[in-house]
This record gives structure tokens, C-alpha cells and sequence, in this order.
């Protein structure tokens, strides 16, 4: 038997076309994970060091309206704000228009203002999660895909010794190591995607822990505002 017909390149140049598709489609999904793996954890980094950022700026005793402009006009010139950014320009600039209006009710006012931090902390978990569903999807799947190519691959050493008078272990060896290493690449795209996975679905839950607070804070500062006039 030797060693170079056993080497993993040469096992799976000489897989059978099925085995081989498995193969390229856990490379596929492999690549496109790490891909999305390294965005998200750029993107979640971002977003807690902007969380931080504003935290310092908005308890620094700013005025709102100030910060409102300023955030507005940096979001047009970066094409659109993220993070808790929008949730406070959202509750801020619907606070303002409904407050303004002849014989505004505080309640009717509050409402509005808190719908408005809703729909924007939608948008925002949104953001936060892109891509973690397909992250779950590598995870849970790529093992069964490696396991299909697996038994594939060795369904056909056994047929294959049906055309052999006697069988021996270097026979059946290729074709089983063949396919193995599809078991192996559906692990190797799995275990990554699913530590990322757990790791991000966590981040994630933090973050939006910390925007719902701040919203029910800054809530509260609008609503002892709206009552005092």
C-alpha cells in the first residue's frame, strides 16, 4: 500500500465525483463562515466600543439638542448612523415633533417617543444579528453533509469488493480514508462556526441589553422633561 496513494490530496483527487461535491461544498460553506466570522467580530467590536463612546458623551452633560445635531449631521455624511445612535436620534427627534404640537398630552407624547426607540432597537438587533443565522446553519448542518459523504464513500469501497476475489485491508483502506476526511471537513466547517456562533448570539444579547437600558433611561429623561413644562 503506499503512502502517497493514502496522502489526503491524492484521496481526494481519486474520490468519487459525489464525495468530492460533498467536499467542495463544506470548503464552500467553510470559507464563507470565516468570512462572516472575522466581519461579525469587527462589527460587534465596533459596536461596544460606539456604545462606550456615546455612554461618555451623553452622561457628560451635553445638551441633547446639541448632540441630536451633531449626530444627525455626522450620520448624512457617513450615509446613515448605527448603533445607539439611531435608537437616540429616533426617540429624540419624535420627542421634539410630538412635543411641539398645540396641547401636547405628556402620555400621547411619551408613547410616540418610546415607539419610535422600539422600531429603532428592531433595526438595530437586525444589524447586530446579520449573519449569525447562517453561522447557526453551518454549525448544525456541515457534520450531516460530511457524514452523507462519508457513507458514500464507503458504500462504494464495498461495492468495490464485490469485483475483488479476496478483500484486505489495502483494498478497502483508500476508499474508507477517502471517505473520512468528508466526516473531517464537515467538522472542520462545523466546530468554528458554532464556537462563533455562541460567542456572537452572546455579544449580541449584551449589546442589546445595554441599548434597552439606555432607551429606558433616556425614556425617563424625556419624561420628567415633558411633565415639568
Amino acid at each position: 500500500m503506499n503512502e502517497e496513494n493514502l496522502s489526503i490530496l491524492s484521496l481526494i483527487l481519486n474520490a468519487s465525483v459525489l464525495v468530492q461535491m460533498v467536499m467542495g461544498i463544506l470548503l464552500i460553506a467553510s470559507v464563507v463562515s470565516w468570512v462572516m466570522i472575522v466581519q461579525r467580530s469587527l462589527f460587534l467590536g465596533a459596536a461596544q466600543r460606539g456604545f462606550r463612546e456615546f455612554e461618555d458623551t451623553f452622561w457628560s452633560g451635553i445638551d441633547l439638542n446639541n448632540l441630536y445635531h451633531d449626530l444627525t449631521a455626522q450620520a448624512k455624511e457617513d450615509g446613515g448612523g448605527d448603533g445607539i445612535e439611531n435608537v437616540f436620534r429616533a426617540g429624540f427627534r419624535e420627542f421634539n415633533r410630538l412635543a411641539q404640537t398645540d396641547k401636547a398630552d405628556p402620555d400621547a407624547v411619551m408613547e410616540g417617543t418610546d415607539r419610535a426607540m422600539r422600531v429603532a432597537l428592531s433595526r438595530e438587533d437586525e444589524k447586530l444579528s446579520t449573519n449569525l443565522p447562517f453561522l447557526a446553519s453551518v454549525a448544525s448542518v456541515s457534520p450531516y453533509i460530511g457524514l452523507f459523504g462519508t457513507v458514500w464513500g464507503i458504500m462504494n469501497s464495498f461495492r468495490g469488493l464485490a469485483m475483488v476475489q479476496q478483500a484486505t485491508l489495502a483494498t478497502v483502506a483508500p476508499g474508507i480514508s477517502e471517505a473520512l476526511i468528508a466526516t473531517a471537513m464537515g467538522l472542520f466547517a462545523a466546530i468554528p462556526a458554532v464556537i462563533a456562533y455562541n460567542r456572537y448570539a452572546a455579544q449580541v444579547e449584551v449589546i442589546n441589553g445595554n441599548y434597552e437600558t439606555f432607551a429606558d433611561e433616556f425614556s425617563s429623561i424625556l419624561h420628567r422633561q415633558v411633565h415639568s413644562r
